[in-house]
């Protein structure tokens, strides 16, 4: 019988290009064959890697070239869109230096929109527009065929009237491009996505990536994963203590963005404890799907005194080291080939490292 994994992916802007070059290697190494994929989540570029991902799956394709085309598309293509991409990374490198001062400026207000019609005429429209993207590369008309199936999709994004963390889970849901846009949503660069009567901004601020969710039913169903798999996008650890305005700034951004995925593990981690302890009633977690704790591949000994923890695919370190916070805005070709190649390779070596290839 297959062993049923879940793939969670983290955000981080153009940095999830990475994602798309792990879960590349994924399908081409047919893992897709070999375990019974149930479940696929993440938040905003991740989130966008895990829906192509869980769409290749529902439509039965053995590869996921559109998800690598989709991050093509996304790049600056023309000189005027590279011209853009350089001036834009440029101008916050410089900020975040403190060469320059930062402009407070809502992207709701009539001089930002201005400014953003002003600053993207004559460019392709999907390359400013990521609704229009989306819509090019997938056909959301066919989604309503995929609720309630495995594998599930589940996106983290946060309601920012009613504060509450919220997953959209295609278990529950037909999936709409609103629902990758809003788990995308930068709060400082978008304005917030509106739809059904609420407003949501990027996913970070709830789930990055959404892991509890994937053991629960009603976010699931009955699709309940043995193991979990993490792909990684902000370093866990660095080598020096931050000084500089700019260090500084983008050893804050990466903390952030792990922390609400160090406090998923640790609550699965105390759950899959009181679970083998006996603390439950099987027979009552069996009626939600659940008949066993999340396990792991025993190829990744995390500390040789716990019997499981949960793998994380991550950047080589040489390319960490190299990223900054302006590395998650940049769209230049070159900077995303980087990191999709980094991707396959990082994924490559995951699989071989559990003994699948």
């Amino acid at each position: 019988m297959k062993a049923k994994i879940a793939i969670a992916c983290q955000g981080g802007g153009s940095q999830t290009a990475f994602t798309a070059g792990v879960l590349k290697a994924f399908f081409d190494h047919k893992v897709q064959d070999k375990y019974e994929i149930v479940s696929l989540s993440g938040t905003s570029g991740g989130g966008i890697c895990a829906f192509f991902a869980w769409l290749a799956l529902h439509l039965g394709h053995d590869t996921c070239d559109e998800l690598i085309e989709f991050w093509q598309d996304n790049c600056a293509q023309t000189s005027q869109e590279k011209f853009i991409n350089r001036l834009m990374i440029a101008w916050v490198n410089a900020v975040n230096k403190g060469i320059i001062p930062s402009i407070n400026q809502s992207p709701a207000s009539e001089s930002a929109k201005a400014m953003a019609k002003f600053t993207t005429a004559g460019l392709r429209r999907e390359f400013s527009d990521l609704k229009e993207l989306l819509t090019q590369h997938a056909d959301f008309n066919q989604m309503a065929e995929f609720k309630g199936k495995a594998p599930i999709l589940v996106l983290g994004a946060c309601n920012i009237l009613s504060g509450r963390l919220t997953k959209f889970s295609s278990y529950n849901e037909v999936i709409k491009p609103e629902h990758l846009t809003a788990s995308a949503c930068v709060p400082n660069i978008f304005p917030a996505v509106e739809f059904n009567g609420q407003a949501y901004w990027d996913g970070l601020f709830s789930d990055n990536p959404p892991i509890e969710a994937l053991i629960k039913g009603p976010v699931i169903g009955s699709f309940v994963p043995d193991e979990v798999w993490v792909i990684k996008i902000n370093p866990t650890t660095i080598d020096h203590i931050p000084t500089e305005v700019s260090d500084i700034h983008d050893r804050r951004n990466q903390l952030e963005g792990n922390v609400s995925l160090f406090q998923n593990l640790s609550q699965i981690e105390f759950l899959n404890t009181l679970y083998e302890i006996g603390a439950y009633k099987k027979s009552h977690l069996a009626t939600y799907g659940i008949t066993h704790a999340i396990r792991i591949p025993k190829s990744f000994p995390d500390d040789p005194d716990k019997a499981y923890h949960i793998p994380m695919i991550e950047m080589s370190a040489e390319l960490q080291k190299s990223m900054n916070f302006a590395g998650k805005l940049d769209r230049d070709p070159k900077h995303i080939k980087l990191l999709i190649d980094d991707g396959i390779k990082q994924g490559t070596k995951f699989l071989k490292d559990i003994g699948m290839i």
